[in-house]
């Protein structure tokens, strides 16, 4: 599929109750990298990590990619993706490109409910961004992983694409996958478990009362209330609802 299409198809960002934060690697990423990581090597449980969610079955979210990569300079930071097709990967901008750090090579990991280890993993270097990603706004905050051939598994499958028939999703109740923490209060501080919220999707004008200088037309935005939500993260990890009895990708956080 062409590149440029899946741009238009799919939602830029998903925005919720929480500002968006700039440069995402230095202030989020690389922190979150490292503390996930000591988490998965105590092999402790404490259960799922995205605000509000469940740990999810292994293969519950067989599109979900957990994104590992290496940054110029040599940290490593984190995000998540959508697998759109034995070669694609639909991701944020801001996980390649902050503003301010550029990533060098991105591990992709597949099938496993872990980020560090475990699951099917594949090396690329090959990501375009948005033209017109704008890191100060949070504008088209998209990406496309470029991989080598991905075979396809129970636990790996690509997510399907919207259709014409979805146009906002307002009013949709939608599932987010990722790998951030549960409880706003509480740390990570055991095994990171790929997890799930579902969150309903609300209209931008209601989403821009709250921050109208990060809201755009190609923002979705979903309810924060009960204290659910992306974690921070959880950048770049899908967002997906059901239609005819298959998930359906709305965008990626």
């Amino acid at each position: 599929m062409n590149a440029v299409l899946i741009l238009l198809l799919v939602a830029a960002a998903v925005a919720s109750a929480a500002e968006p934060r700039r440069f995402y690697h230095s202030s989020i990423g690389i922190k979150e990298a490292a503390r996930i990581k000591k988490a998965e090597d105590a092999l402790r449980h404490i259960g799922a990590r995205v605000v509000g969610g469940v740990a999810a079955p292994v293969g519950a979210h067989p599109y979900f990619g957990g994104l590992l990569i290496t940054l110029l300079g040599g940290y490593t930071s984190v995000c998540g993706s959508s697998l759109i097709s034995y070669n694609r990967a639909l991701t944020a901008a801001q996980c390649w490109y902050d503003g301010q750090i550029a990533g060098h090579e991105v591990t992709v990991v597949l099938g496993s409910n872990y980020l560090f280890h475990g699951g099917l993993r594949v090396l690329s270097r090959d990501v375009i961004m948005h033209e017109q990603w704008d890191p100060l706004r949070n504008v088209n905050d998209i990406a496309i992983i470029n991989m080598p051939y991905v075979p396809m598994s129970n636990y790996i499958q690509p997510i399907r694409l919207p259709s014409n028939n979805y146009d906002t999703f307002v009013g949709v109740n939608a599932q987010l996958s990722g790998f951030g923490y549960t409880d706003d209060e509480r740390p990570i501080t055991a095994n990171q478990y790929l997890s799930h919220v579902n969150l309903p999707v609300i209209s931008n004008e209601v989403c821009a009362s709250y921050f109208p200088a990060y809201i755009f037309s190609s923002n979705i935005c979903t309810s924060g209330d009960g204290g659910k939500g992306p974690c921070i993260s959880d950048v770049g990890g899908p967002l997906t609802t059901y239609s005819y009895g298959q998930r359906v990708l709305v965008s990626n956080k």
